[in-house]
């Protein structure tokens, strides 16, 4: 066994001991609660962080396509790896995993892969050449205690959220795979049976007095420890007894009918937040188109003249409208730049007067005024101004 951080003296032993005989926890819980649990999720599918109480976990799911073994060429595999860092607990050494490593990821190997809990024959790609490895890499954050516990329940998030990417399979001989881009094709989650919870009990002094969910100071007290892996159902996958004090079978039995309720709570708990979890990222996935505004163009009006001195504002209007704007009374001037305007085209219009005409000998006068050119301002007059013109000139 590893070496403890933390050795309690035997005051602190007996002040433990004692307060459990009359259900009392220094945590100030009841002896069969858990502490306060929270998952959280990354912003990869496949990653998750498990808090349990102090204890902090995180689980992170990856795939990759190998060849299958002999005697199983239709399954895919699944595999448990466990990260001890020194960050966590200085008793952690860095190198090889030690013997609390590799009990834990035995233990949730045991509970996975025993009870069928994930579909192994849906990773098969092509039977004996092709299958998906999944790998589970659990890194000890911080060590609060009941590190089994909260590990379990961070892979169990983290391959509920994994997607891998979908692959097809094609090519002459059929036996080639094509893995296609996730922005291709929506990647594709794992099949999930159930989730296997793993619950566990810490014994004291003969065994009488059990507690669950236990802390670190009362790992370093406990006399032994057993640890049931049970799903939602009651189904029994898994059970560990890693030596210590030895426990009768009623107890073993009252033991599962504890973890079967706990297990029922924390399913609906990581289901729940894996549905959140899904739902945000549906919702961020969705590609909104902007929404396309007119731009306003401003135009400035133009002004002509009338013959009473007025001046008309003119707009880019239909012909129909402009009708409607030649029976609106017309605009009065309010500033020197109408004023200036004005004058400006009263001189145009002597010079356009002033010229001689180039009609031949003979016309009419009708055809020399149609020959003759006329001003910016004829051109928009109404038709009777015109006429009204025509007859003064005469």
């Amino acid at each position: 066994m590893m070496d403890q951080r933390w050795r309690p003296t035997v005051n602190e032993r007996e002040f433990i001991e004692h307060a459990l005989q009359s259900d009392l926890r220094i945590d100030g819980r009841r002896p069969f609660d858990f502490r306060k649990l929270k998952i959280a999720f990354g912003r990869e599918d496949g990653s998750a962080e498990v808090e349990l109480g102090e204890t902090r976990v995180m689980g992170y799911v990856t795939a990759q396509l190998v060849q299958p073994y002999k005697d199983r060429p239709n399954e895919g595999t699944l595999a448990i790896f466990t990260e001890f860092s020194p960050m966590a607990d200085p008793a952690f050494e860095p190198g090889r995993p030690g013997e609390a490593a590799i009990e834990l990821g035995r233990v949730i190997d045991r509970g996975l892969r025993e009870s069928r809990a994930v579909d192994m024959e849906s990773l098969c790609v092509v039977a004996g050449k092709h299958v998906w490895s999944v790998r589970v890499d659990l890194h000890i954050l911080d060590n609060g205690g009941n590190l089994i516990d909260a590990a379990n329940i961070a892979a169990l998030a983290a391959l509920c959220t994994f997607r891998r990417p979908e692959c097809t399979v094609g090519g002459d001989d059929g036996q080639q795979v094509t893995v296609h881009d996730p922005e291709v094709r929506d990647p594709l989650p794992l099949a999930i049976h159930h989730l296997p919870i793993a619950v566990t009990f810490a014994y004291f002094g003969d065994g009488n007095i059990m507690v669950l969910d236990p802390t670190y100071k009362e790992e370093a007290v406990m006399g032994g420890r057993m640890t049931a892996t049970i799903n939602s159902n009651g189904d029994v996958c898994s059970i560990q007894k890693a030596g210590g004090e030895g426990v009768t079978s009623s107890v073993i039995m009252q033991c599962l009918r504890i973890a079967s309720v706990k297990a029922a709570d924390i399913t609906s708990k990581i289901k729940s937040n894996v549905d959140e979890y899904t739902t945000e990222k549906a919702v961020r996935k969705v590609k909104r188109t902007p929404v396309l505004v007119a731009k306003k163009n401003d135009v400035p009006d133009i002004t002509m003249e009338s013959n009473d001195g007025a001046l008309e504002s003119q707009t880019s209007k239909t012909p129909n409208d402009a009708q409607d704007t030649s029976k609106d009374p017309p605009a009065k001037p309010n500033d020197k730049r109408h004023e200036d305007a004005k004058s400006r085209l009263s001189e145009s219009n002597l010079d356009v007067e002033s010229m001689p005409n180039s009609g031949i000998a003979g016309e009419s006068d009708e055809a020399k005024e149609s020959v003759s050119p006329k001003s910016l301002k004829d051109a928009v007059k109404p038709k009777h101004k015109r006429k009204k013109k025509q007859h003064g000139k005469s």
